[in-house]
């Protein structure tokens, strides 16, 4: 060992063998003996031994704790694979390198710290993998748990859910994955929810408007969450929601309902009062707002404020005064349709008692035992049923109103026709002769119209089983009485004729037989006559009177008017004798008289 140790000149002056040189000159100047000597060597290399036993067990500790960092990189790395799942690109590196790697390091392998120092990249890589992996699995699942406590309803307002325990034994793409699509189906649902949830607001929000109520503070009621000032993807999604406001969108629409229609029956009345007071349309144009929605349907509302609380009492209000006034003026109105109802009857000449009827209806609204609307309809009823009866009679009356004409023209004219005057060259008198022309033409029709209405009559008559009274007078009365005097005065005419022509007959033979003419000069003038209508109550020629059903109902004593040509009341006409065939026969003898009175020719 010295030769060795001299002969490295890599070891400097102090090496074993100088040292062992020196410790020997030591001992030969000391005297030591061989004995010491050899102990003494012994000594010297079994301290030597020790050292390098000290070395080679921690040169062994050291290579087996190399060994187990080995063994635990290779198992954290199988473990990180694993968790990873086996078709990442980890995977097929782990498979490359446990080809390469084996469980006992040899030569072909490398040494203990080359395969470390081949392991710890990858597994370096791997573990930011898994740690990204990590994350991305504490992400979905956070995600998940949200919406999983927003339609649990547990989330409040603003509050963080904790972070959830993620498995680090399956990190695998495929667990990843159904995370992920469970993630996707929740954020689906959460979407579908949040827009039915949207649209209950709108309809809460419409209804709130419709029916005058604060919007806010009424859908906070269901959740704080439900106010403009929360994000829409932070407003409440869960089951409790979504059926508190659904609950409170069928109240509100009940609510909705039942305020139309008592604002429909408020105007219903408000519109029966306006018609029963003739309330200007002025006035009504001030509760447009109300009345507008009288035939509206629930849906077809939607003007905000149309059936707000304050609109109904408004109308409440209204019609409450309208009752207190319809009290005042029932009396009025009543009064006024019975004039109406007057009229109709006057126009048609039909009789009726008007005073009887104003008692009535004055003693049914003192008493009030009728509703002043039944009344009133009862007499809107009367009314139409007088407007059908007398358009019934119309076509009728039309004609008698053209016989009366006729008739008033043919005593005209028989009173032109007397008249001696008549062609004289006098002011207006070729206006005279055109009226007798048309005159004559309209009196030769009077027969066939006089049959015609006879006709009618008699038809009208059988179709509702009833006489045809004109002013209390049966129509058909009135023709056959006028048909009778019309015969009567044919007859006086031709008899006045035959004795006309006698005392002309008469006055020739006494000329002849005198010899002598009177001188135009000595001949009496007849009395003239002013040629003009005559008094529409004359009957001497059989003229039928316009008032004779008006003398027949004053004989009654109920005193009421009959109508002239234009539907007007005209009390001041004179009025037709009561015995109209008597009186004209009585006028037909005084004439007959007067003529036998005439002076003969001599």
């Amino acid at each position: 060992m010295a030769v060795a140790d001299t002969q490295n000149p890599l070891l400097g002056e102090m090496t074993c063998g100088s040292l062992l040189q020196h410790l020997q000159l030591i001992w030969d100047e000391v005297g030591e003996s061989d004995e010491e000597r050899d102990k003494m060597l012994l000594q010297l290399e079994q301290e030597c031994l020790d050292v390098y036993k000290r070395k080679v067990e921690q040169a062994s500790k050291m290579r087996a704790l190399l060994l187990q960092s080995l063994a635990d990189s290779r198992a954290e790395l199988a473990s990180v694979l694993s968790a990873l799942g086996e078709n990442s690109f980890a995977g097929i590196v782990f498979i490359f390198l446990m080809i390469l790697i084996v469980v006992q390091p040899d030569k072909s392998s490398g040494t203990i710290k080359e395969q470390l120092e081949a392991v710890a990249p990858l597994l370096e890589e791997l573990g930011k993998q898994k740690e990204e992996r990590i994350r991305e699995f504490a992400d979905v699942q956070l995600q998940i748990d949200k919406i999983r406590e927003e339609i649990a309803g547990t989330l409040k307002i603003g509050e963080q859910i904790e972070t959830p325990v993620v498995d680090k034994e399956d990190l695998s793409s495929k667990k990843l994955g159904e995370y992920q699509s469970q993630y996707q189906e929740l954020q689906k649902e959460k979407s579908d929810r949040l827009h039915k949830v949207l649209d209950f607001v709108s309809t809460v929000h419409d209804l709130c408007a419709v029916l005058g109520l604060d919007f806010f503070s009424t859908v906070t009621e269901v959740h704080p969450s439900l106010n403009d000032s929360v994000s829409v993807q932070s407003k409440s999604i869960s089951n409790d929601t979504l059926s508190k406001l659904s609950t409170m969108i069928v109240e509100l629409k009940e609510d909705k309902k039942l305020r139309l229609q008592k604002l429909q029956d408020l105007a219903a009345q408000l519109t029966d009062l306006w018609n029963l007071m003739d309330t200007q349309m002025e006035e009504r144009e001030l509760f447009s707002h109300i009345t507008c929605n009288i035939s509206a349907t629930v849906d077809e509302v939607t003007v905000p404020g149309a059936l707000a609380l304050d609109l109904i009492e408004q109308a409440e209000v209204e019609v409450e005064r309208l009752d207190q006034l319809k009290a005042s003026k029932m009396k009025e109105i009543a009064f006024k349709k019975q004039t109406e109802l007057e009229d109709i009857y006057a126009r048609a000449h039909i009789d009726i008692d008007p005073e009887s009827a104003r008692e009535k209806i004055l003693a049914l609204i003192d008493s009030g035992n009728v509703e002043p609307s039944e009344l009133l309809a009862e007499m809107d009823s009367q009314i139409l049923k007088a407007k059908e009866e007398a358009m019934s009679r119309k076509e009728i009356l039309d004609k008698v109103e053209k016989w009366m004409s006729a008739c008033e023209e043919e005593s005209w004219l028989d009173d032109y026709s007397r008249d001696d005057n008549r062609y004289n060259s006098s002011r207006g008198a070729h206006l005279n002769l055109k009226r007798a022309e048309k005159a004559r033409i309209l009196v030769n029709k009077i027969p066939a119209l006089v049959d015609t209405l006879v006709a009618k009559t008699r038809a009208w008559e059988e179709d509702r089983g009833i006489l045809f009274m004109y002013d209390s007078v049966p129509l058909l009365a009135m023709l056959e009485e006028y048909t009778m005097l019309r015969q009567e005065r044919e007859e006086e005419k031709r008899r006045q004729k035959d004795q006309k022509r006698i005392i002309e007959q008469h006055a020739t033979d006494q000329e002849s037989v005198i010899g002598s003419r009177l001188t135009p000069a000595a001949r009496p003038l007849g009395s003239k006559k002013v040629v003009g209508p005559r008094t529409n109550g004359g009957a001497s020629n059989g003229t039928p009177s316009r008032r004779l059903s008006l003398n027949a109902h004053q004989s009654s004593g109920n005193g009421a008017g009959s109508m002239s040509r234009d539907g007007k009341r005209d009390s001041n006409r004179a009025a037709a004798p009561a015995n109209y065939v008597a009186i004209a026969k009585e006028d037909a003898a005084s004439h007959a008289s007067a003529t036998d009175q005439l002076p003969a020719t001599p």
